[in-house]
């Protein structure tokens, strides 16, 4: 059977890759786009590479969004984003990537589905169907065209460019429709190896869990490479991970939490302290409020992903959570130490004195994208559907 193909884009958001395309170049019936991205993504592969794809074999490098006509008044456009597995024939839509969030208001200034400045500030109000909520992009435009040149540089890339500022609009209950779940800044999981462990289950841009350091036996420095070999450790996580997503309402029980991996996000946080980053830079415990470890998909995340620094730093404006206990931050921006360096988000919280009453306003953080490649993307869905029955 000959291959199919459709139009597609290959984009740079913030530290995230993915194949970005067009609403109306997919089929009408989004019940049929998983076999497509599985195969334009090359999964499931057991070797965890995607040779035969566009991924590159992390969660971080195996994202597709799709771009397209507004559904509500108050936005520009519809982005959805799926997160797709490595591993396994899985297709998830249930959680939003703040990083390649960055890149799709250039995306459709560029496909001409917003009318932008010749130059200035381009401003696009981008939907996202995955949480409901609405992103704010903001970036330059010089002569016609989306900048791309400029002298922010963001740890875990290369070189520099013009910064795209994404503010995220009443971020607070993204699936859980609370901000605090279960109503309380911390909450408490008996799990296995170790026992009674301390908790704060955050819902804001995307649903997280956040867990100290010191209770997994762990110093918060620790990088992927070495979480990564450790199996117990990834266990605990996951273990953790699925509780939380019981607590907050997004499974009825732990199997079935099993099979939603992307939400909620799960992390160990730590005090400021010194810890090295992937590029041998030094930290000092001056740079940072606080410092983050995060698993993305069962993988530890080189960096840390855009929603998941804005939940944290909406966490630390809510007194009483972990994140604010720990954090060393006062009213200005919070800067997130994390494996490439660091990240710093601001965050605006109502009522912080009272986690009860608490609504988060804002988040905000600076990122970087560009566009990489457009052309045709290759699949062969029917392939990829006969693989996934065989490996069910």
């Amino acid at each position: 059977m000959p291959q199919s193909k459709l139009k597609a884009t290959f984009m740079r958001g913030g530290t995230s890759k993915a194949v970005v395309f067009s609403r109306q170049d997919l089929p009408a019936d989004p019940a049929q786009w998983d076999p497509i991205f599985l195969s334009v993504m090359g999964s499931p592969d057991p070797n965890g590479r995607q040779l035969d794809g566009m991924g590159g074999g992390l969660s971080s490098l195996s994202k597709v969004c799709v771009v397209g006509a507004p559904t509500r008044p108050d936005a520009d456009i519809d982005y959805t984003f799926a997160q797709i597995s490595v591993k396994s024939a899985a297709v998830d839509y249930s959680a939003n990537c703040g990083n390649m969030s960055s890149a799709m208001g250039p995306f459709a200034v560029n496909e001409g589905l917003v009318i932008a400045p010749a130059n200035g500030e381009a401003v696009v109000r981008i939907h996202n169907t995955n949480t409901g909520k609405i992103i704010i992009a903001r970036f330059p435009m010089n002569d016609g065209e989306v900048e791309t040149e400029g002298d922010m540089k963001i740890d875990g890339v290369g070189g520099e460019g013009a910064p795209v500022r994404l503010e995220f609009i009443d971020p607070g209950g993204t699936r859980t429709g609370r901000l605090l779940p279960t109503g309380l800044p911390c909450d408490h999981f008996d799990i296995p190896g170790l026992g009674s462990i301390e908790a704060s289950l955050i819902d804001a841009a995307n649903p997280c869990v956040f867990v100290a350091a010191a209770s997994l036996g762990k110093d918060g420095s620790e990088m992927p490479e070495a979480l990564e070999s450790d199996p117990v450790f990834l266990e605990r996580m996951e273990a953790i991970r699925c509780a939380a997503s019981v607590a907050m309402g997004l499974a009825p029980d732990i199997a079935e939490a099993a099979k939603i991996p992307s939400v909620p996000k799960v992390a160990m946080i730590v005090s400021p302290r010194r810890m090295t980053t992937l590029s041998g830079r030094q930290l000092e415990p001056s740079d940072m409020s606080l410092g983050i470890r995060m698993i993305s998909i069962g993988q530890p995340h080189r960096a840390v992903p855009i929603t998941g620094a804005t939940c944290l730093a909406i966490a630390v404006r809510i007194a009483g959570t972990l994140p604010n206990r720990m954090a060393s931050a006062g009213d200005g921006p919070i800067t997130i130490a994390h494996p490439s360096g660091t990240t710093v988000v601001d965050a605006a919280v109502e009522h912080a004195d009272d986690p009860a009453k608490a609504r988060a306003i804002h988040g905000a953080v600076y990122r970087t994208s560009r566009r990489l490649f457009e052309g045709n993307v290759f699949y062969r869905a029917a392939q990829t559907q006969a693989l996934a029955k065989r490996r069910a």
